[in-house]
């Protein structure tokens, strides 16, 4: 699933006061939405020209429904949201060209209840970007980025308002969470104008930085996804095409090497995985994942799963938030939507069937042999290897 995170306080527990007939109006302004790890909430900008304000979705339930939480001044274009696993929303404002303040907001019956936690200041050019849910639930964290330094904040969740958590050298954007407690956080760094290589960052070790991928010198190597549960490594890099990046898979920590499938590829189209099927443990071949295609006619949406060499092409719901979903443990594809007549709908759709077990463990045993033989067609694959270099190999990829 994807991921939101934002603190709690003892006010308000996110459910009391709410009414799923609050979300009934039809909104105008689509910006995207947000759910968090376990599924339950999601959040996003709503409303319609100048008058915008924060929506939170409930999920868990039996039918989705909406609930606008709106205060005395709207809400700017730029305003971040985060959805809380309790149900509150953290919005982060930029104020005066450099101070972010940051507080969360939670139904009290007919209105919006508001705890302001504190604020940042990101002077000059320096800007700051809420980092995807925390894997808790609970904390939510920030990225300042300044010419030759990126700040890490605890920006909720913390016992004293937004907290300075690490100082990692470098540029960096991103942000992967590669755990299910919310400690390895993978960022995409920059260093002195060179190549974007993404590393892992140890929250419990003062933000310990230490190399993730490196599939060649000279690459751009940007982690996209990661799912906790298989190790699945979903990656873009241009190594195998310099100048043009691809979109490859691996497995954390494992001696297979990263292949980047011709199906994942489309000439006339950007594809752009959003989700992980989550459950598969040990098994990254079967999990599917879901991809937002978008090309000059529009946006819609691709299924695959690593054993397969194809990719499924489905037309999205009617009013989909483009790039927003999540998967269930059981392999359904649940996509947001927002029509004046459904203004907080949820669209099922099956995952591909799972390849036969002979068919993976065929799978499984080319891979283990690539790398015997120089590269034919995608040259200078590597293994992703948590918490150190990862080593190059060559070899054929497989799918």
């Amino acid at each position: 699933m994807t991921a939101c995170a934002i603190e709690t306080t003892a006010e308000d527990d996110g459910r009391d006061g709410e009414h799923p007939g609050r979300g009934a109006r039809p909104t105008e302004f689509t910006a995207g939405l947000t759910i968090t790890a376990n599924g339950a909430y999601a959040a996003r900008l709503a409303g319609d020209g100048d008058a915008l304000y924060a929506e939170r979705w409930t999920l868990d339930g039996p039918e989705p429904y909406a609930v606008p939480l709106p205060l005395d001044q709207p809400e700017e274009p730029g305003t971040q949201l985060l959805p809380l696993a309790d149900g509150r929303v953290l919005v982060a404002r930029r104020v005066d060209g450099r101070r972010n303040t940051f507080s969360l907001l939670y139904p009290t019956g007919p209105a919006t209840g508001e705890l302001r936690l504190g604020a940042v200041e990101a002077p000059g050019s320096e800007r700051l970007v809420l980092l995807p849910p925390s894997p808790d639930g609970i904390r939510a964290y920030a990225l300042c980025v300044g010419p030759d330094t990126t700040t890490l904040w605890l920006v909720a969740g913390g016992a004293f308002g937004p907290e300075r958590v690490a100082e990692v050298e470098g540029r960096c954007a991103g942000g992967v969470w590669l755990d299910r407690t919310g400690r390895m956080l993978a960022l995409d760094r920059r260093l002195d104008g060179g190549p974007v290589k993404a590393v892992a960052v140890d929250l419990e070790r003062g933000g310990e930085v230490t190399p993730l991928l490196q599939i060649t010198e000279d690459s751009d190597d940007r982690l996209l996804l990661a799912d906790p549960d298989s190790g699945l490594l979903l990656i873009r890099s241009d190594a195998p095409s310099p100048g043009h990046d691809r979109l490859g898979w691996g497995v954390l920590g494992s001696l297979l090497p990263v292949r980047f499938p011709e199906c994942l590829r489309l000439d006339d189209a950007a594809v752009t995985p959003f989700a992980v099927q989550p459950g598969q443990v040990l098994m990254p071949e079967t999990c599917a994942v879901a991809l937002r295609i978008d090309a000059a006619g529009g946006s819609w949406v691709g299924t695959w799963q690593p054993m397969s060499r194809r990719m499924g092409q489905l037309a999205a719901p009617v009013g989909w938030l483009a790039g927003a979903g999540l998967w269930t443990a059981g392999g359904v594809l649940r996509l947001p939507y927002v029509t004046a007549g459904a203004p907080c709908g949820l669209a099922d759709v099956e995952a591909p069937p799972e390849p036969e077990p002979d068919a993976v463990a065929a799978g499984a045993a080319a891979g283990a042999s690539a790398g015997a033989g120089p590269a034919v067609e995608e040259p200078r694959v590597c293994r992703p290897v948590p918490l150190q270099q990862a080593p190059l190999t060559d070899g054929k990829p497989a799918g």
